[in-house]
């Protein structure tokens, strides 16, 4: 057993809990199963031991330290924050510590942890960059393990995304079954976008579904915002009031942008969905508390999570294995539109002062 002032050993834990070191080793690594029982009197021997791994020497065995890093744009917004608690979860299910680093202001970011990956200071990433040309996908020869999830298509890492194109056009047409015919579109306009996949994609799914309901798209309606928060959606439905432009919906790209439109659309004396119908994009939990209750676009957090760790894992095993890459895979997570309040009425619309 160990002295009081001694670090305990993995040999210390294999002696409380009854087992072998190598039970220990496999229970820390998970290269092969154990069963559940054994596996928790590991688990109880190490917390009473306050057993601590020594990362480096495991990693100098086995060219794994069980760490990845993540890299997500803003991890203020209620989005990144219910995704990064999703990768933290997942995570720890398979014994993996995560650094997050943030990346909307600083895209270089993203460069240190892939040094750190190349280095062997991590096992590999998760990437959610906002513009391909920001990321350092396009800027490094030889790529550690990486998963991108989100939009920014390539083929050069395994990617996890949501059609984000489709859904959106799924849910202008619901908003179009609804009665509305002046869509506003918060989070894209046609030119400033391009390069941004989200806005882009959202966009461009914002705009089929008008073409296919023969309404011809008014640049009018569709508002940039700089900054995807609420303020900043908040700003960009003041200032889509001051065009002068009548509308009786707005599908925003986000349901932070849709919290902003809801509270600026409250200020300005409109009514949702009486006037004007809101909908967000993500399902975050804030969704179905606002008033009214939000329609949006939602997707299961633990499939997307679960599928970017499922293509990172393995990537490991292919660098530890020293076999050659494969062809970068992409899988996409099934979508649905949830439907609230927010879009449960046939809107009067706003009509500026002077309309006709």
């Amino acid at each position: 057993m160990a002295s009081p002032r001694s670090r305990a050993t993995m040999k210390d834990v294999a002696a409380r809990a009854g087992v072998s070191p190598k039970t220990v080793s496999n229970v820390l690594t998970g290269a092969v199963a154990v069963r559940e029982g054994t596996r928790e009197r590991v688990q109880a021997a190490m917390d009473e031991l306050d057993f601590v791994p020594n990362l480096s020497a495991r990693g100098l065995r086995n060219g794994r330290t069980g760490i990845i890093g993540v890299a997500l744009p803003d991890l203020a917004t209620a989005f990144s924050a219910d995704l990064a608690h999703t990768i933290v979860e997942q995570a720890h299910e398979r014994g993996l510590a995560v650094q997050f680093e943030e990346t909307a202001a600083e895209p270089e970011r993203e460069h240190d942890l892939v040094s750190r990956a190349r280095t062997h200071l991590i096992d590999g990433l998760i990437l959610n960059p906002v513009r391909l040309e920001d990321s350092v996908i396009e800027r490094v020869d030889h790529l550690p393990p990486v998963v991108l999830i989100g939009e920014v298509e390539q083929h050069r890492a395994d990617r996890v995304y949501v059609d984000s194109r489709v859904a959106s056009r799924e849910i202008t047409e619901h908003m179009l079954s609804r009665g509305a015919r002046r869509v506003a579109a918060l989070g894209g306009a046609v030119r400033g976008q391009e390069g941004k996949a989200t806005a882009g994609l959202r966009l461009l799914g914002y705009l089929d579904a008008l073409r296919d309901a023969g309404l011809e798209a008014d640049p009018q309606l569709q508002v940039g915002v700089e900054q995807w928060t609420i303020g900043g959606a908040a700003a960009a439905v003041e200032e889509l009031l001051t065009r002068q432009v009548p509308f009786d919906a707005v599908v925003a790209f986000t349901d932070t942008l849709a919290f902003g439109a809801l509270h600026a659309l409250h200020r300005a004396g409109l009514r949702v969905p009486e006037d004007v119908l809101v909908t967000g994009f993500d399902d975050v939990e804030h969704a179905a508390f606002t008033l009214p209750p939000l329609t949006t676009v939602a997707f299961t957090r633990t499939d997307y999570v679960s599928a970017a760790l499922d293509l990172l894992s393995a990537r490991f095993e292919e660098r530890v294995g020293r076999r050659d890459d494969g062809p970068s895979q992409a899988v996409v997570i099934p979508h649905r539109l949830v439907l609230r309040e927010s879009t449960q009425g046939t809107p009067a619309g706003y009509v500026p002062t002077g309309s006709p």
